[in-house]
C-alpha cells in the first residue's frame, strides 16, 4: 500500500514530530513544519479550550505566510494529537475544532473510537492511532484508522515495554497501511533504522524537548542534554499509565525512584485538573531513552538540519558497501 500523499509530498525526511504534553505549542509545531518534519501537539495543550482556536489560527497562518515566501520548500503538513479517552470532557469540542480547521493529520490516543475517525475522514484528514502491543493496533484498524503508530520500548512519556523490531514484524504480518514507529529514535541513522524495520515514517518526541521552541522551562531542557538512557524511570505511579520518565526530575520532586513500587499508582483522568493534566507533569518530566543523544538546546530547525544530514549520511554508507 502507497502512503497517503500527506504523509509524503513536503516531508525533508520520513519524521512525525510526537505530541509531547505541555512541550508542544504553536511556536515548535511552527518550526518542525518550516523544517519539513510533521509537527504535532495535543490539543489539551491548549487550556482553557478557547486557545485551541488561538492555536490553529496562528499554526495555519504561519504555514500559509511560509509556502507563499518558499515556493520551493514549502512547509510539512501538521498534526494534532486528540485523547479519546471516555474520561477527555474536551473530545466533543476540541473535534469541532479539527474539523473546522481541516487538520490534515490527527493523532488519536487512549481508545479507538470509530465515530472520531468517521468525522475526520468526512472533511479529508486522515486518522493515525498510537497503540504499545499488536492487539490494540488490530482493533485501532478495525475501528478505522488510516494508519498506527507503534509506540515501543525506550519512546518518552507514556510507551510500551516490546522490542520496536518484534512490533513492526507483528503488525506488518498483516497491516501494510502506514506505520510510524516510536522509541528512543534520536538519529539520522535510527530514522533510516526504522524504515529498514518495515515502518514507513519515525515518530521523534525527546530531541525535541532540548530545542528553543519547546514550551519546557530551562531545566527542564537542560535535564534532557545532562542525562542518558540509565537516567530513565519506567513506571505507572504518576498517570496510571505506565510511562518513562526523568530519574533527576523524581528526586527533585521529592521522591526516591526506586521505591515508586510502594505508592500509589496515579489515576487515569483528562480532565483539566486531572492526574494527566499540568500539575501531573509540571515537575515530573517525561523523556524517553533517546535523550542520551542530546548534547545541547538547540533551534528546532537546526536539529532538523542534523537528522537529515545524518540520514543522508547512513544511506550513502549502506549504499557504499
Amino acid at each position: 500500500m502507497s502512503l497517503p500523499p500527506v504523509l509524503i509530498d513536503r516531508l525533508r525526511l520520513p519524521v512525525i514530530a510526537s505530541p509531547m504534553f505541555i512541550v508542544s505549542g504553536p511556536d515548535l509545531v511552527i518550526a518542525q513544519c518550516t523544517a519539513g518534519v510533521v509537527g504535532s501537539f495535543p490539543s489539551l495543550n491548549a487550556r482553557p479550550l478557547a486557545e485551541l482556536r488561538v492555536w490553529l489560527t496562528r499554526i495555519t497562518e504561519a504555514l500559509a505566510a511560509h509556502d507563499a515566501a518558499h515556493p520551493e520548500a514549502p512547509s510539512a503538513p501538521f498534526a494534532v494529537n486528540l485523547i479519546v479517552h471516555r474520561t477527555n470532557a474536551r473530545l466533543e469540542e476540541d473535534l469541532a475544532l479539527v474539523e473546522e480547521f481541516r487538520v490534515p493529520i490527527v493523532i488519536t490516543s487512549l481508545g479507538a473510537r470509530p465515530e472520531v475517525n468517521e468525522r475526520i475522514h468526512a472533511y479529508g484528514g486522515i486518522v493515525l492511532h498510537d497503540i504499545i502491543h499488536d492487539a490494540f493496533a488490530r482493533k485501532a484498524v478495525d475501528k478505522g484508522a488510516d494508519g498506527l503508530i507503534a509506540v515501543a520500548a525506550g519512546a518518552g512519556g507514556h510507551a510500551g515495554t516490546q522490542s520496536p523490531f518484534a512490533l513492526v514484524q507483528e503488525i506488518r504480518a498483516w497491516f501494510d497501511g502506514p506505520l510510524a514507529l516510536s522509541g528512543s529514535i534520536a538519529h539520522g541513522r535510527s530514522v533510516l533504522a526504522a524504515e529498514a524495520a518495515g515502518a514507513d515514517l519515525a515518530y521523534i518526541g525527546s530531541l525535541f524537548i532540548a530545542t528553543e521552541e519547546a514550551n519546557a522551562v530551562p531545566g527542564y531542557k537542560q535535564m534532557v542534554v545532562d542525562s542518558s538512557a540509565a537516567d530513565i524511570v519506567y513506571t505507572d505511579r504518576f498517570t496510571g499509565v505506565h510511562g518513562n520518565y526523568l530519574a533527576p526530575s523524581i528526586v527533585a520532586a521529592g521522591l526516591d525512584p526506586a521505591r515508586l513500587a510502594g505508592t500509589e499508582a496515579g489515576a487515569i483522568d483528562f480532565g483539566d485538573d486531572g492526574a494527566l493534566g499540568a500539575k501531573a507533569w509540571r515537575d515530573i518530566w517525561g523523556a524517553g531513552h533517546g535523550v542520551g543523544a542530546v548534547s545541547a538546546v538547540r533551534p528546532a530547525g537546526v536539529v532538523v538540519e542534523q537528522l537529515a544530514a545524518e540520514y543522508d549520511a547512513a544511506r550513502e554508507r549502506l549504499l557504499v558497501r
